[in-house]
């Protein structure tokens, strides 16, 4: 029996989604959890590897199992065995050609940047910070650029496992809401720190650094030292991720303090 489930996490005391060796992972404590719910060993596969300290308000996973245990067992019952950091949303067996990698047909993420003057207090592990007033429509013009499919080498990690750099981004937004700059990014797939290179970019762009047509040659120069620097982890989150309608995978319920209208 296959079996597919949402979870949200904060990062901020993880090393990021992967079970490591010498450091706390999400898959281990999520693992773990599993485990002591079916009475055997339970190893999971996620939608996308997230960084340490990133967020993630809708991760998709999947895991094979003959023990028989309703949704709502595996959801309380895991809960119930994680740390407070991290919560199953959701749990339902799901048709063996399901993979909750390969079976995504996309991907949305959101960064959260304070942009004031003072640092932030009560929401330092959730929002990155800028303190140089940012030009939301110089941002916006840079990201078209971006918007399609493309070579995106220059905005790659280093370390980065994938086969190919080409990715589709189908919708890049920047605007403001209040002190708050959120940059909304979907696409196909990504790479390793992707988001964050871009967030990077776009910002040396709102602080007048450089024009928006900088980011244009930054693509086309296939070149990672071509990109600046890479985002702070804390200002990121995986919002959802996109399913053929035939798996019946459930939807994101945006939580209040993310919406920010």
């Amino acid at each position: 029996m296959k079996i597919a489930a949402g979870i949200e996490y904060c990062g901020t005391r993880f090393s990021g989604w992967q079970r490591q060796k010498h450091a706390s992972g999400v898959q281990q404590h999520v693992e773990n959890a599993l485990s002591t719910v079916a009475d055997e060993k339970i190893q999971v596969q996620c939608a996308g590897r997230t960084d340490s300290g990133v967020h993630a308000l809708h991760q998709v996973i999947h895991f094979e199992t003959d023990v028989e245990r309703e949704p709502h067992s595996w959801v309380f019952g895991a809960n119930a065995n994680l740390t407070r950091d991290v919560s199953l949303l959701w749990a339902r067996p799901v048709s063996a050609d399901f993979h909750a990698r390969y079976s995504a047909r996309g991907r949305q993420y959101r960064y959260l940047i304070l942009n004031r003057y003072t640092r932030p207090g009560v929401n330092s592990g959730f929002t990155a910070w800028e303190y140089r007033d940012l030009n939301v429509g110089l941002m916006s013009a840079a990201a078209r650029f971006l918007i399609g499919e493309h070579d995106f080498t220059s905005f790659r990690g280093r370390g980065c496992q994938a086969h190919s750099p080409i990715r589709e981004i189908r919708e890049l937004t920047v605007t403001r809401q209040g002190e708050y700059i959120v940059i909304d990014i979907h696409a196909n797939a990504f790479l390793m720190h992707m988001v964050r290179n871009i967030v990077g970019v776009l910002t040396s762009v709102g602080t007048g650094k450089h024009e928006p047509g900088w980011v244009q040659a930054v693509l086309a120069a296939r070149d990672r030292e071509q990109g600046g620097v890479t985002a702070p982890p804390q200002g990121l989150y995986l919002m959802d991720i996109d399913y053929p309608e035939k798996f019946a995978i459930p939807r994101r319920a945006t939580p209040f303090w993310t919406q920010l209208d």
